[in-house]
């Protein structure tokens, strides 16, 4: 028998914005967990927050970043399947290994060996957690702070999209985004955070001389940020 006995689960919903001081207005989206590590029951967790989500904002179309999602765009929208070709080398890297090679952290990095390891391996390299604190980031000469939280890696993301336009007019139609293996408790980066943000760059004409980090880190400060940072205390 099936089991009945579900939970209470809060993932933030990322929605793109044209006419605001926003770019993506982050929320809270509190619904019911399927118990069970089964993929049946994940995916009907992911269906009964979207349910939430078109019930609260009127949206019809709400894409899932996951691979539980269902739906085909979500595997090329993935960071560990979307690449960014660096104009320094002329490669093409996916978003996962460009990140995890350019941490700096107190007692090691960049470890560049890390641009061209499958990317979960990347992602779970041991010198990540054995580093020491982090403390930036270094792109093939780019230097990156910490602050604003979550603008590397969405600079990242944000240009390895724009050069991959063959996605860009299915993912205009979304309205919402969502990824709900996301744990907010344990990460700011997502890239459906990414995802929505280069919608709302997309929709504002803003993508020109995206990357240039200088004009994209100014975008930090052009307009507010809503990330999960504030909203770690609802979990």
């Amino acid at each position: 028998m099936e089991q009945t006995q579900n939970a209470v689960e809060h993932r933030p919903v990322f929605m793109p914005r044209v006419n605001s001081d926003n770019l993506v207005k982050t929320d809270m989206v509190r619904f019911e967990r399927h118990v069970g590590f089964a993929s049946r029951q994940k995916i009907k967790s992911i269906n009964d927050m979207h349910q939430v989500i078109r019930k609260k904002y009127g949206f019809s179309h709400v894409l899932e970043l996951s691979s539980k999602s269902g739906n085909k765009l979500s595997f090329p929208l993935s960071p560990l399947s979307l690449k960014l070709t660096n104009e320094h080398d002329g490669q093409a890297y996916s978003v996962e290994n460009a990140f995890q090679a350019s941490k700096v952290f107190e007692n090691g990095g960049p470890y560049l060996d890390l641009l061209t390891v499958p990317p979960r391996q990347a992602k779970k390299d041991e010198r990540l957690t054995t580093s020491g604190e982090l403390i930036g980031y270094s792109y093939f000469g780019m230097e990156w702070s910490l602050e604003p939280l979550t603008a590397f890696y969405d600079w990242l993301y944000v240009n390895a999209l724009k050069q991959n336009p063959q996605l860009h007019e299915e993912i205009l139609q979304y309205q919402a985004f969502t990824d709900r293996e996301f744990n907010p408790k344990k990460s700011v980066h997502c890239a459906a955070y990414s995802l929505a943000t280069f919608v709302a760059l997309n929709k504002r004409e803003l993508l020109d001389n995206i990357e240039d980090p200088i004009v994209f880190y100014d975008l930090y400060h052009d307009f507010k940020v809503s990330n999960t940072e504030n909203l770690l205390e609802e979990c």
